[in-house]
């Protein structure tokens, strides 16, 4: 029988449709298109990329020159940009601001690579260094109040480029999506003196049935109320709301375990599309309760049609528990 399920940060309701019920053999990928030939992210084309913002390059080569191992610069079509005032203005029922914010890309490796799982650890670590660097620079900027990382992969997912790469927006407002888990961790802190997702940490490591890997310093778990087949979750277990201020030890620690997940995917699911989100705490604004930042990773197996628009819920036919159980195949 299909299952109701509360997820307990945002109170968002899921169906686990057991009736619609798929393995992970139900789920084929479409093969990927090379475009090695021209891509603009190799290194070479550095001339073909917007100026470097920073990166990670032999102290002997100079800015946009080849020498770099990872390299960030302003998304060409930029969502947002630094320049200009917020200018809020009211009319009516109506608010709008200047589009005020920061939209960049972290190219990943100078190397033609598509599937992040390839990076090497090392490589996969000076990655997440570069998102903290970022954060933290761009959280100087007091008009600035979310800073969101995320990474595209696949064309099902949104990546329009194939060569490995990540990207972040800096908003001037906390998004709704935040507020929601900001508003469940406020609702469990009163009712329980405690961070819910340090509760959910204890839980899932106690349960057992959904955690796909874990580390020193993180855990890997398909969440219990799961939007979509095979979303995973990585949580820092110890409390930190700021991921500017991940420790060396966790940064390895995070590259292992992410590395890990995603060659169990590609075990599992083959190439198959997917976002990584990575949540932290707003900059700028007090929020009023202390957040704990993690990495959700949402596989696109499925479609978000009419029901799930219209209603928030979405209906997965892969409960957590199966996904879990395949992916722990693969150590």
């Amino acid at each position: 029988m299909p299952e109701l399920r509360q997820e307990p940060l945002t109170r968002r309701w899921v169906i686990i449709s057991t009736e619609r019920a798929k393995r992970p053999q139900d789920f084929k990928p479409k093969p990927i298109e090379s475009h090695a030939g021209d891509c603009v992210f190799c290194a070479g084309n550095e001339e073909k990329t917007p100026p470097e913002i920073w990166a990670y390059r032999s102290p002997e080569t100079g800015r946009d020159q080849p020498g770099w191992w990872v390299r960030t610069i302003p998304n060409k079509f930029p969502a947002l940009g630094i320049e200009g005032e917020m200018n809020e203005r009211v009319n009516g029922l109506h608010k709008t601001m200047n589009g005020i914010g920061a939209h960049e890309v972290i190219v990943e490796t100078p190397k033609h690579q598509v599937e992040f799982f390839h990076h090497p650890v090392q490589q996969i670590e000076e990655i997440i260094r570069m998102w903290r660097d970022r954060y933290l620079d761009l959280r100087q900027d007091k008009r600035l109040k979310y800073i969101m990382v995320f990474k595209n992969e696949g064309s099902e997912a949104g990546a329009s480029l194939e060569h490995a790469h990540s990207q972040l927006v800096a908003l001037p407002m906390v998004p709704k999506a935040i507020e929601e888990e900001i508003e469940g961790l406020k609702m469990h802190l009163n009712a329980t003196n405690r961070c819910l997702f340090c509760d959910l940490v204890y839980q899932e490591k106690e349960a057992g049935t959904r955690v796909v890997a874990e580390s020193d310093t993180m855990l890997a778990f398909c969440p219990y109320a799961s939007r979509f087949p095979f979303e995973t979750w990585i949580v820092p277990k110890r409390h930190e709301p700021d991921f500017g201020l991940i420790p060396e030890n966790e940064v390895h620690d995070l590259g292992t375990t992410l590395r890990d997940v995603l060659v169990k995917f590609s075990m599992v699911l083959g190439n198959a599309p997917y976002n990584l989100l990575l949540h932290s705490t707003p900059v700028n604004v007090d929020i009023g309760v202390s957040y704990h930042w993690h990495i959700e990773i949402l596989p696109r197996l499925t479609k978000t049609a009419g029901f799930e628009f219209g209603t928030d819920i979405f209906i997965n036919p892969t409960p957590p528990e199966v996904a879990a159980e395949s992916l722990q195949r693969y150590h």
